[in-house]
């Protein structure tokens, strides 16, 4: 586990303990009852206790795990709710195998969030007259007013506390994190923090001010970085931004550099993180103020309501803004990009030497492509736990290795997914590597997900054009054959921020035009449960193309990621010649950029795992 300062420790095998060998779900049942116990005191029947921290980050710091120290559950994203009677975790498909591991099934059943949805298990129980608790600090608008619909329905309450009752019992429990924050280079932002604000009033709507919840927008705002949480350089922080008039940034002091404390001091009043509520209060009776949907607590629009000011709850036009790199920044990507692929490069090589022997495991291999990473001496962070994943696990797209569930590596597929953080850029790339014999199943499968790889790769489409509109390219060849994957096609990528960025995405549910400048992932998947998994995953950049003849303005993707795609899993005769061309082409530019970066035996196995894939 890290710190609370989410300073980086040395890879090693102790980074891969699960929770629950650590001690967590035993504790669940005490834990529980003493919640109750609590929660009886404070004349409350119940309460929600979401994986949440004040800005909805996918990664929170230490002190904000209140749903693993009740639970034990320790996945990304989850939801409980604990009544005196009765208790229940919710998650979606990514987690239901390991909630089921680490959670006392005693104490909490284990539901599918999307199936039943702790709205709808909530209003089955609730009785007339019932009091259940939440933390406004912890929930959006859209989701409180969701569970308080509920409780209406049934004539019970849905009641914000003043100080949450789990933090009363963690009595352990982490100080606030106090990672330091640094300005972002001019060269590397590429943009002022003059221009940047500029640019965000001028996307005002009908507003007198925006609230910034977001710290991955703050950051990118103010240019700045931190270390307040793990894999992502965020600093939490929130921020108001006027119409007219200085903005205030409301982050601890303590935690700024003389250089950030500096540049923040000329375009922002710094204000500690206990005014921010008295400073929306004071705003005055009228003012209508722009909160985004998906980050901002509740109990700022409840404050600035009590207030008598208005509330406009949307997307933070920030996130737009900040989706559209700039040259500086695309530039920074790709040099990134091609420092990660000397590391990787070397990781496939060692791999392809010592895994055949059957004695490599998951979590040995995971902890030597952090080593080459942070050979490079340019890595900050990996962005995300890396997914090792061998035979079975791999057809799970999220399992995450731990000592309980660690393998050896044999023969089948190994799929890895990781990627670092740089202060030139983020990387998020995936391998599926051939490790012995296949099977011809497992063959066409694997060259039906690079036919989709890439058609996204490929794809030419009118700007304006979403990524759902893209999301079928990548699927065509599976659906041929009746196969399909659960999860979605591509994510949006920050630079030197988030791994998982949005609004832009390539998914059925992409609903935001993929604009010049956004970086996003191209991964489609194949997964056979018990079985195996596969995914082939670059990241992209969406530019503007000339295009002869065109009738509109047309956009493509230029690929960024540098690694070969292992051959051995291609079959040959499922690709058709400009598919052939194109992996061709994409090997060749793999050697010219990287082939010069490496020692000469790595030199040697990149030249053989690029070499040209000849149609019989």
């Amino acid at each position: 586990m890290r710190s609370s300062e989410a300073t980086h420790a040395e890879p090693g095998r102790a980074v891969y303990q699960s929770f629950a060998e650590v001690g967590g779900p035993a504790h669940g049942a005490e834990r529980v009852a003493r919640l109750r116990g609590e929660l009886k005191a404070l004349g409350l029947n119940g309460f929600v206790v979401p994986r949440a921290d004040e800005h909805q980050n996918e990664y929170v710091p230490a002190n904000a795990e209140r749903l693993m120290w009740l639970t034990g559950f320790s996945g990304s994203a989850g939801f409980a709710v604990v009544l005196q009677m009765e208790a229940a975790l919710f998650v979606d498909g990514r987690y239901w195998v390991q909630a089921g591991a680490q959670v006392d099934g005693a104490i909490f059943t284990v539901r599918h969030i999307v199936d039943e949805p702790p709205s709808a298990w909530l209003a089955a129980r609730l009785n007339a007259h019932d009091r259940i608790g939440y933390d406004p600090w912890l929930l959006t608008q859209e989701t409180a007013k969701r569970l308080e619909d509920a409780c209406r329905e049934r004539g019970a309450a849905f009641v914000a506390v003043e100080a949450n009752p789990v933090d009363a019992l963690w009595q352990d429990r982490p100080p606030p994190p106090q990672g330091k924050v640094t300005p972002r280079p001019a060269k590397l932002a590429g943009e002022t923090t003059a221009h940047k604000l500029e640019r965000t009033r001028a996307a005002f709507k009908d507003v007198d001010g925006a609230l910034v919840s977001d710290p991955h927008n703050v950051a990118w705002l103010f240019n700045i970085r931190g270390a307040d949480v793990s894999h992502t350089p965020l600093p939490l922080a929130f921020a108001f931004v006027s119409r007219e008039g200085r903005a205030k940034i409301f982050i601890d002091p303590a935690k700024l550099t003389a250089p950030a404390a500096k540049a923040l001091a000329s375009h922002a009043d710094i204000e500690a993180p206990d005014a921010l509520i008295d400073s929306l209060q004071a705003l005055g009776a009228g003012k209508r103020i722009a909160f985004d949907a998906a980050t901002a607590p509740v109990r700022l629009v409840q404050a600035l309501e009590a207030a008598s000011g208005k509330a406009s709850v949307g997307a933070d036009p920030v996130t737009l803004l900040k989706a559209s790199k700039n040259a500086a920044e695309l530039e920074g990507t790709r040099e990134a990009h091609r420092i990660d692929a000397v590391a990787l490069a070397r990781f496939l090589a060692w791999f392809d030497e010592r895994a055949p022997s059957g004695s490599l495991t998951e979590i040995e291999a995971a902890v030597a492509l952090e080593r080459f990473r942070r050979e490079t001496g340019a890595l900050k962070d990996i962005s995300f736990p890396t997914i090792s994943a061998a035979g079975a696990h791999a057809a799970m797209p999220h399992y995450r290795v731990s000592e309980a569930s660690n393998v050896k590596i044999r023969g089948g597929f190994y799929l890895v997914d990781s990627g670092g953080q740089y202060e030139l850029g983020t990387t998020d790339i995936t391998r599926t590597i051939v490790v012995g014999r296949l099977s011809s199943e497992m063959r066409d499968r694997f060259t039906r997900v690079l036919k989709g790889h890439i058609a996204i790769a490929t794809a030419l489409f009118p700007k304006g054009t979403t990524g759902a509109q893209l999301d079928s390219f990548a699927r065509k060849a599976l659906w041929d054959a009746g196969l399909d994957y659960d999860h979605g096609t591509g994510h949006g990528v920050g630079v030197y921020l988030s791994v998982h960025e949005g609004p832009q995405r390539i998914a059925k549910t992409g609903t935001v035009a993929l604009a010049a400048g956004m970086i996003v992932s191209n991964e489609p998947g194949y997964y056979a449960p018990g079985r195996y998994g596969i995914r082939t995953e670059n990241l992209v950049v969406v530019e503007a193309r000339e295009t002869p003849k065109a009738e509109r303005p047309m956009m493509g993707f230029e690929t960024i990621s540098l690694a070969p795609i292992d051959l051995r899993g291609v079959e040959a005769r499922l690709l058709s010649q400009p598919e052939v061309d194109w992996l061709n082409a994409y090997h060749a530019r793999v050697l010219k950029e990287i082939a010069p970066l490496l020692d000469p035996k790595t030199r040697a196995w990149l030249r053989k795992a690029a070499r040209r894939l000849k149609v019989v």
